[in-house]
C-alpha cells in the first residue's frame, strides 16, 4: 500500500506551541471507495485558531487527537476519482488533514476554479478569512456610512478585508498593526484612513483617541488583550465590538487579566458580540458572491506570505503568533 507525509500533534503545548509539538510521520493511503478521491495537497492554510485545537479544553470545535494528523483548509487537486462530480484534475478546497496526499469522501468539498482567481485566494480573500471579515463587520458591526471603524490585527488576513470593506461601505477605517512597515501598507495599499503601531505607542488609549477623534463606532477586534482594553476607552453611544479572534492570549497559560468591559457597555449603551464563521454558513453563497464581484471590480486588494515546502507548515503556524505574515499565512507544496 502506498504511504504519504504526515503531520501529527506529538504533544500539547504549554503556552507557546513549538516545533516539538509537532511531528513528521508516513501514513498508509488508502484504496478509493465509491464517492471518493484521491488528493494531491497544493496549498495549506495556517491559521492563529488552530492553536485552540491543540488544547484539550472544551470549545466550539472538537480539538485535535494526539498522534493523529493535525488539519486545516487546504487547496487540492484530485489525482483519482470514483465520483462523477469530481473528475481527475478537479482543483477542491476543503477541512483536510497534514497530509501530501489523501483520499477524502467528496461531500465536504468544495470545487474551485483557478481560471476565475489563484488557488490560494480560495483560502483567505474568497474563502474562510474573506466571508469571516464580511460577515462579523456586516452582520455583527452593522455598518452606517460615515461612522468610524477601528480594527486590531489589521495587517492579518482578517484585519486587511475588513477595513477595506469598511472603505467600500462609507466609513472611516484606523488600524493597528505591529511594525511601521505594516502601518504604512495600511494607508497605502488597503486605503485606510490612519494606522497605529502598538510596538511603538506609548499611551495606546490616547493614539486610538488622536486617530478616532469622533469615536469608535465599531471596534473590530482580532486580538484582545491591553489593546482591546484601551479601545473601550474610545467606544461611543451605541457602538459595536465584534469579537473575531484574540491572538494576544492564545498562549497564556493563566486566564488574562483585563479590565471590566461591563460599565463600558453599560455607559455607552453598547454592544459586543463573538461570532465563528459557521455561524453564518447558510449565508456563505451571497457572502462569496459578493466579494467575488468585488474582487472582479478591484474594490479589494489582498497580500499573502507564502512558505514553500510541505515540512514548513508547522514554522509557518508558529510564525503567526510573532506577527511574520503579512495577509493570509499559506503553504505551497
Amino acid at each position: 500500500m502506498k504511504q504519504t507525509r504526515t503531520i501529527v500533534l506529538k504533544s500539547r503545548p504549554k503556552g507557546k506551541p513549538e516545533l516539538t509539538d509537532f511531528e513528521f510521520s508516513t501514513s498508509e493511503i488508502n484504496e478509493l471507495k465509491e464517492g471518493e478521491v484521491l488528493l494531491s495537497t497544493k496549498y495549506v492554510s495556517v491559521d492563529p485558531y488552530l492553536r485552540g485545537r491543540m488544547s484539550d479544553a472544551p470549545s466550539y470545535i472538537p480539538p485535535f487527537e494526539l498522534n493523529k494528523p493535525l488539519a486545516s483548509g487546504i487547496i487540492a487537486e484530485v489525482l483519482e476519482s470514483k465520483s462523477s462530480d469530481f473528475p481527475a484534475g478537479t482543483y477542491v478546497v476543503g477541512m483536510l488533514q497534514w497530509k501530501e496526499k489523501q483520499v477524502a469522501k467528496t461531500d465536504g468539498l468544495l470545487k474551485v476554479d483557478p481560471d476565475k482567481a489563484p488557488l490560494s485566494a480560495y483560502l483567505g480573500i474568497l474563502g474562510m478569512t474573506g466571508l469571516t471579515a464580511y460577515f462579523g463587520l456586516t452582520e455583527i458591526g452593522k455598518p452606517k456610512k460615515g461612522e468610524t471603524l477601528l480594527v486590531t490585527g489589521a495587517a492579518g488576513a482578517v484585519g486587511s478585508v475588513v477595513g477595506q470593506i469598511g472603505k467600500i461601505l462609507g466609513l472611516k477605517v484606523v488600524g493597528i498593526a505591529g511594525t511601521d512597515e505594516k502601518v504604512k501598507m495600511l494607508k497605502s495599499e488597503f486605503g485606510f484612513d490612519q494606522a497605529i503601531n502598538y510596538k511603538t505607542t506609548e499611551n495606546m488609549s490616547e493614539s486610538i483617541a488622536n486617530a478616532c477623534p469622533e469615536g469608535v463606532d465599531i471596534y473590530f477586534d482580532n486580538v484582545g488583550g491591553e489593546i482591546s482594553d484601551a479601545a473601550l476607552f474610545n467606544i461611543n453611544k451605541f457602538s459595536r465590538t465584534v469579537n473575531c479572534g484574540a491572538i494576544s492570549v492564545y498562549n497564556n497559560t493563566t486566564p488574562p487579566k483585563s479590565i471590566s468591559v461591563h460599565p463600558f457597555l453599560i455607559k455607552k449603551s453598547s454592544s459586543m458580540q463573538g461570532f465563528v464563521i459557521s455561524d453564518f454558513t447558510d449565508k456563505h453563497p451571497e457572502g462569496m458572491k459578493q466579494l467575488t464581484e468585488w474582487l472582479s471590480q478591484d474594490k479589494l486588494k489582498y497580500t499573502e506570505t507564502i512558505r514553500d515546502g510541505f515540512e514548513m507548515i508547522p514554522q509557518a503556524f508558529l510564525d503567526l503568533f510573532e506577527g511574520k505574515n503579512k495577509g493570509k499565512m499559506i503553504v505551497k507544496l
